[in-house]
This record gives structure tokens, sequence and C-alpha cells, in this order.
């Protein structure tokens, strides 16, 4: 009996061995299955973001082209006043394309105007900065550099083929052969890309920029953290501190946390309906963009400050009240700056994603074409998710790595508010 015993107790062990045995290889299956749906993801996140980098890298250098402009005094201030517009109002494009027919040797009317065709139509633009910026240019010969046409720009990038004739070239036999003389004599070149970063948004692909989308970003966001950020803190000290609950309230907690998952798309619905139809308000403007992000970033900015009330220990609550505090300096005074961090980083990240939303944008009419640099949030704008939009259903073949380039700095936005989100949670965080 004892030796049966023995026996039986061999074989338990035995099968608690293979047991733990299978306990500890399905452990180590599940730790590598959720190891290689990390890698998976890692994965094709880096694929994503090497190919939007390589794609935007060239869309911060631009080709331009040396010329020795003769500023003729004839041409620039006939009167000899030096009255800033009429040097504003000159032919500045008429002067550079001349002085480009002559130096490429262009006589009849189809060269000179390929080798016009060389030169982007934003050429007037730097000579008009340059005579503007010190008049004293007038009269003088001056070597320059000036911005090339898209196709130049191209083709220097290598996009499309720089052989005349080849599939998807752009340039005609004789402008390659200019083309590579300029470059033999080092006045076609590429440079860093100044323009991209300083002007708004033109048809002319060698000519848009970002900054008026950047400008009208900042209004929108401003216009919504003046309004979701005080409406957001007063709801969640609200019906976390004072609101008796009820099924009233419980009412209004269940539909706060249905509206963080509504589709944006339906808030830009109601604004089209309220803001511009009701009440009339500019459209496109950052104002009216401003306010519609106010009502997506609403339900987050009331989420994350009611549990970051409720990480407030109520000790804290308990030793106010005991000191006589009454309940509202309680909570203005004790509880509310205890909380402060937390409300920050949910407000941040609450601002983060409207910043990089764009659908509801496009239904106030923010997708309008707009050139100029908006002054005020009443001013017409794009902002940046928008302008990506815009870029990317454009056929021109240089808007494809201008999109790439507005996807990066929106990218470098969104991760410098994710990152200041997270510095302020751990500056300010409490350990109870």
């Amino acid at each position: 009996m004892a030796q049966q015993t023995a026996s039986e107790r061999r074989v338990d062990v035995a099968a608690s061995a293979a047991r733990l045995k299978r306990r500890y290889a399905a452990e180590r299956r599940f730790r590598a299955y959720g190891f290689t749906a990390i890698a998976i993801a890692l994965g094709f996140l880096a694929i994503l973001l090497a190919t939007i980098l390589i794609k935007a890298a060239s869309s911060y250098m631009t080709a331009e082209i040396a010329l020795s402009v003769n500023f003729d005094p004839a041409v620039i201030d006939p009167d000899g006043h030096r009255d800033p517009q009429a040097l504003a109002a000159a032919d500045y494009l008429g002067l550079a394309k001349t002085t480009l027919q002559n130096r490429l040797g262009a006589t009849d009317r189809a060269t000179r105007r390929e080798a016009a065709s060389l030169l982007s139509s934003g050429v007037d633009q730097d000579l008009r900065r340059i005579v503007l910026a010190d008049p004293s240019v007038i009269g003088t010969t001056r070597k320059v550099w000036v911005t090339a046409s898209a196709d130049i720009d191209q083709t220097l990038k290598g996009h499309v083929p720089a052989e005349a004739g080849a599939d998807g070239a752009r340039l005609s036999a004789n402008q390659q052969a200019w083309l590579a003389q300029m470059k033999a004599e080092g006045d076609a070149a590429i440079h860093f890309n100044r323009r991209f970063f300083t002007s708004g948004d033109s048809r002319e692909a060698e000519l848009a920029g970002l900054w008026g989308a950047v400008v009208g970003s900042f209004f929108s966001l401003t216009v919504t953290l003046i309004i979701a950020f005080p409406v957001g803190v007063a709801a969640a000290v609200y019906l976390e501190e004072f609101a008796p609950k009820n099924r009233f309230t419980d009412v209004i907690e269940v539909n706060i946390n249905n509206l963080a998952a509504v589709p944006s798309i339906v808030f830009g619905l109601l604004g089209l309906a309220i803001f511009l139809n009701i009440f009339g308000l500019p459209r496109s403007s950052p104002l009216v963009g401003g306010l519609v992000l106010a009502l997506i970033c609403l339900p987050t900015i009331i989420i994350a400050g009611r549990a970051a009330l409720k990480a407030v220990p109520p000790s804290i609550r308990h030793a106010a009240l005991g000191l006589g505090a009454s309940k509202l300096q309680t909570v203005t005074d004790h509880v509310l700056p205890l909380a402060m961090p937390g409300i920050f980083t949910g407000t941040i990240l609450g601002m983060a994603h409207a910043l990089g939303e764009s659908a509801p944008l496009l239904m106030i009419g923010m997708v309008a074409f707009i050139v100029d640099i908006p002054h005020s949030p009443l001013d017409p704008s794009a902002v940046l998710p928008v302008q990506v939009y815009l870029w990317a259903d454009s056929p021109e073949r240089a808007f494809v790595e201008k999109t790439s380039g507005a996807i990066v700095v929106l990218l470098l936005f969104l991760a410098v508010m994710n990152v200041g989100a997270i510095l302020l949670r751990k500056k300010f965080e409490r350990r109870w």
C-alpha cells in the first residue's frame, strides 16, 4: 500500500511538472505574440515615418537661379522720387525675364518664351524685396539668386527625368541645355527653402508656404483655449464637487462621455448650422474654427478634470472643512490647485487632438484657397491639417513633397504638445 501511494505521488509530481511546463510554455508564447504584435506595429510606424521624412526632405529645399540683374532706373523708378509705392509697382518679373533671356542668348519668340518659363512667377517678389530693403541698388548691377520654376525645381531634385523627351520629363531640349550650362557655371543650385516657412499658400508649388496655415492654427487654438478651458474646468468642478447625485446629473455625465465619442464632423455640421447660418460669423475664419474645436475639446477637458479632482484625497477636503473653510473655499483654495496639473495635462492633450482635426473645419469653409497671412481671428485662414488636405489633393507633382513637409511640421507640433503634457504631469504630479 505504501509503495502504491509513493507511485501515485510520483505520478502526481510528474503531472504537476507537465502542467507547469505547459503553463510556462503558454506564457512564453503569449509574450512572443505580444512582442511580435508590438514589433509589427513599430515596423509599420517606422515605414510610415521614413516614407514621410524622405519625401519631406526635399520640400525644405528649393531650386534657384543666379542672375546678374541690372536694376534699371528707367524700369524701376522712372520719376526718380524713390517713392515706395512706385518701387513696389515696377515690372520686376519682366526685368528678370529679360536678364535671363539675354544671358541665354534667346532671340526669337519661341526661345524667349522657353527661357522665361525657367523662372518662377514669384521672381518679382524676390527682386521687389531687394529694392525695397535697399533702394541704393537702383542703377547698379547685382548678382542675385531668384526662385526657379517648379519644373526646374523637380528636375534638379531628381523627381522627374532630366533628359528631354523622356517619359515624365518637363523640360524641352533647349531648356535642358540651358540648365546644364547654368549648373556647370554654378548659376543653378538647390538652396534652403525659406519661403516654405515664411509665406502663405500659392497655386505655384515653388511659392507655396506654410506660414498662413501656422498662423491660422495659432488663432484657432487660442480661441479654443479661451473658451474650452474655463468652461471645461468649471463644468468638471461643478459635477464633481457641487452637483447632487441624482438622475439628472447621471444623464449629464452619460452625455458628456458620449460626446467624447461623437465623430468630429458632427461638430462641424453643428458649427455650420449655428455659428455661420444663425449667428452669421465670418466663414473660413479662425474664430469659427476655434469655436467648433472648443466643442470637440470640452468633453476631453471635463473628463480629465473630473479624474484629476477625484485623485485628490478626501482627507484634504475633510481637513479644510474641519478648520472652518466653506465648501467653495475648500475647492478653490485646496482641491483645485492640487488637481490643476492633471487638468492641464488633459487640456493639452485635448488641444493636440483639436490641432489635428480637419473634417469639422472643412464643413465651415476653411478649405478655401487663402493666400494672405491672417492678421486676426476674423480674417479668412487655413489651418495645418486642412493645408495638408489641399496640397494632397493637388495634381502637381511638386505638391507631393509639400504635403509631406507639412505633415512633418504638424507631427512636430503634436509631439511638442504631447511632450509638454508629459513633462507637466511629471513636474507637478503628487503621490498620495
